[in-house]
């Protein structure tokens, strides 16, 4: 392989890395176990601190708190990746997490880091290993929050949101617009 065509193909695999993390992010935020799941193989190990296991672990644990939730929101920035030949890769993301509980005037801020190893199989990437690292944890006063999203469209946190329409419709104003 050439110089150049080894230089294309790593970032195509850094792409295809990237493409996995907002996967893992996606499926939580709306919900979306299969999506989830795709980010992971299924001998992964997840290693968030409260639970330190299989996938299917982290979703015994997770997944019971989310009926009370109202937001859950993840925003992806620094992205690092190092190859080790081929078909193996460790990375580090950053991370901000956003939730808000029902009947809750609080936003809670999350900060961290997904330290990885990333393996390819058949030609697709995914998490063979990950340790969730907190930095900071912080939150926010929400009691605002119903009236200054009262003209917004609404999203959910299911395959309802609007992120899933294809193509996505055009919406009207919002009740009260004018208001």
């Amino acid at each position: 392989m050439t110089t150049e065509v080894s230089a294309i193909q790593r970032l195509i695999d850094k792409e295809a890395i990237w493409q996995c993390a907002l996967r893992y992010t996606r499926g939580l935020d709306r919900l979306d176990i299969d999506l989830f799941r795709s980010a992971y193989w299924e001998d992964a190990t997840s290693c968030h601190g409260h639970v330190n296991g299989s996938v299917d672990d982290f979703l015994d644990w997770w997944l019971p708190m989310q009926n009370v939730r109202e937001v859950g929101q993840h925003s992806l920035s620094n992205h690092w990746v190092e190859f080790d030949g081929d078909d193996n890769a460790s990375g580090e993301t950053y991370f901000l997490a956003s939730i808000k509980n029902l009947e809750t005037d609080v936003v809670e801020l999350l900060a961290g880091r997904y330290v990885d190893e990333f393996e390819r199989r058949d030609g697709e990437w995914r998490i063979k290993t990950r340790v969730l690292i907190f930095e900071w944890q912080s939150t926010l006063d929400a009691a605002a929050m119903p009236e200054r999203l009262l003209h917004n469209h609404k999203g959910s946190r299911d395959k309802l949101d609007p992120s899933y329409e294809r193509p996505v419709a055009r919406r009207l104003a919002t009740p009260n617009a004018s208001a």
